[in-house]
């Protein structure tokens, strides 16, 4: 169940084996879910900013290559981000946060590395707030990590678990955030130190390439399936029901069904249902939802940068990229796009706005960001994403034991993927997730418990690449 980038992923390796039948059913008329792409008005686009990692497991990054060949470009990373009211270079530069980073700033910065020792720990229970102030100190925690997770979550830090720290941290102090810096040097650079991979079609060339293959190899995706219920007997798994856009209803008969779609659903979906303690604690669980907001723009370009970052509380937007430098497009000419990401849930007054009007918002924000817009307007797009991030809150760990626990004891299913295990990682984690639930499974449809558990293991120490 689900065609994103870990459904397909799945199918790819399993239909590779050659030992099973495969079939991959998915609401959409097409492949990779939030990872996919599309055109607007000749330029290729993606649900917000993608990229592909050059520190994938080498499996996943061999495969990628493979079925990419040429169209899989090796780009330098040239983004910059909003910090004391300056733009420096992101990922950061030594050169440049030294020059560009304000003064007042910087020796913030040095005094909380410096007073890292002496420093009094967080008392009480362990919060993505506390981690953060503990280990990177008061500047870079209130300047940038704070405000930057209100917008993307919807709730202050010390409302956020450990979890999410964890997931989304890779610098846990400023040395570890000063190391990372000196390795992007001249001469102490690797060959892929901050470049990432980009296909020229989009994002979404990934796992349509990949999804193609799985047909090749005898892989079957049924477009257009609305899962009604996911039949169960006892404790096995049987089968899932769809109906189509005709209103006719399909049974999709298993050995073993292999889920990466939102954990929630699966609870809403089982029949019989769950016990009511784990429909209570999906209950529980929430994601967080995001709006895309497409600008078009009659130029060749508006930046040179691939992507900015606001960590400013004061505009709503997190993110903004321009598609036509993440593949060195050069057509159209005259014509280019701004994508912008708007955190928000449907409750909120940004989800109801027009089209026209958001794009008049994300205009004023370009402007009180030093970025104004003085070349003509074609239109503004949305699209809105109502499962865009897990959402970490003080309670979830808790309420997710309590359904993978439940899951986890069923036989004939296995869940897992960004949403199925409700995690928040790249796409080459999803992909090495999709790999390992496969090798845990054998050519009889019997899942290898220990083995999974391992997998599983491995999965909680991924951090997520910005």
């Amino acid at each position: 169940m689900g065609a994103g980038p870990a459904g397909v992923a799945a199918a790819y390796a399993l239909s590779r084996r050659g030992d099973a039948e495969v079939e991959v059913l998915d609401k959409a008329a097409r492949v990779g879910g939030n990872s996919t792409s599309f055109m607007i008005d000749g330029i290729w686009c993606d649900y917000g900013s993608h990229r592909f990692h050059p520190v994938a497991e080498p499996a996943v990054l061999d495969d990628v290559k493979a079925l990419l060949g040429e169209d899989l470009l090796l780009q330098p990373r040239h983004g910059r981000i909003r910090l004391g009211g300056k733009w420096i270079h992101f990922p950061l530069k030594l050169h440049d946060a030294l020059l560009r980073l304000p003064k007042s700033f910087a020796a913030s910065l040095m005094g909380d590395m410096a007073l890292k020792p002496f420093r009094k720990k967080s008392t009480g229970p362990e919060t993505f707030s506390s981690i953060l102030y503990d280990g990177l100190g008061p500047t870079i925690s209130e300047n940038f990590y704070f405000p930057y997770v209100r917008k993307l979550w919807g709730l202050d830090p010390d409302k956020l678990a450990v979890t999410l720290a964890e997931r989304r941290v890779s610098g846990g102090s400023v040395g570890k955030i000063l190391m990372k810096m000196l390795r992007l040097l001249p001469g102490l650079r690797s060959e892929t130190a901050g470049r990432f991979y980009y296909p020229r079609k989009g994002f979404g060339q990934i796992t349509q390439a990949m999804a193609d293959k799985a047909v090749e190899q005898g892989a079957q995706f049924t477009f257009g399936a609305d899962i009604t219920r996911i039949e169960r007997q006892g404790n096995t798994v049987t089968a899932v029901w769809t109906k189509d856009a005709a209103g006719g209803e399909a049974r999709h008969e298993s050995d073993m069904l292999m889920s990466t779609i939102p954990l929630t659903s699966i609870v809403r979906l089982m029949d019989p249902p769950p016990p009511p303690e784990v429909v209570e604690a999906a209950k529980a669980m929430r994601f967080r939802g995001m709006i895309l907001l497409y600008l078009i723009l009659e130029t060749d370009r508006f930046t040179e940068y691939d992507a900015h970052y606001f960590p400013e509380i004061s505009i709503p937007i997190s993110r903004m990229s321009e598609p036509k430098n993440y593949n060195s497009a050069t057509e159209p000419k005259g014509l280019t796009l701004l994508c912008a990401e708007l955190p928000c849930d449907p409750d909120e007054k940004w989800w109801g706005m027009s089209d026209k009007e958001l794009g008049e918002h994300f205009c004023t924000w370009l402007g009180a960001l030093g970025l104004p817009v003085t070349v003509p307007v074609r239109r503004c797009e949305t699209r809105r994403l109502h499962h865009a991030y897990p959402v970490y809150d003080l309670d979830y760990q808790a309420h997710f034991d309590t359904i993978d626990n439940w899951l986890l004891g069923l036989d004939g299913m296995l869940v897992f993927g960004r949403q199925g295990l409700f995690a928040h990682d790249n796409t080459h984690h999803a992909f090495a997730m999709s790999y390992g639930a496969v090798d845990s499974v054998d050519a009889e449809g019997n899942l290898d418990h220990e083995k999974w558990a391992a997998y599983r293991a491995e999965f909680a120490t991924h951090v997520v690449e910005d």
